[in-house]
């Protein structure tokens, strides 16, 4: 694909700077297996501040890759699910989740390795 535009309106750029940062695909991921609520998301990854989680949901909202209804309970109470739109990224990221699942113990084996010969070359 060659891009003859404004590189900040390339389309590969604008959906890559979504779903290149983790916190995406992983609530994509989350997501993939049905609606869920804030918390259970929050839940689903530790890791993740409550800041980041509302942001990262909020992006994904915007970009019409995550729907958020509000129940009027007391509290209410808040589900994300993907969108159609969401759901056939899903497809892709996929392929993605897969290759990474066949490939991770190769790529920690080449970090590995090349971080010994770096640790090598710096103690020379």
């Amino acid at each position: 694909m060659e891009w003859d535009g404004d590189l900040a309106e390339c389309p590969v750029r604008d959906v890559i700077d979504r779903v290149g940062d983790k916190w995406s695909v992983l609530l994509l991921l989350e997501l993939s297996a049905g609606s869920r609520r804030f918390m259970v998301l929050r839940r689903a990854l530790p890791d993740i501040s409550q800041r980041m989680l509302t942001k990262s949901l909020r992006q994904l909202e915007r970009d019409g890759l995550v729907s958020r209804t509000v129940y009027p309970t007391k509290p209410p109470s808040v589900e994300y699910a993907l969108t159609p739109l969401g759901g056939s990224l899903f497809d892709t990221l996929g392929n993605l989740v897969r290759w990474a699942d066949s490939h991770h113990g190769e790529i920690r084996r080449a970090r590995a390795e090349f971080d010994r010969r770096e640790g090598d070359s710096a103690a020379a």
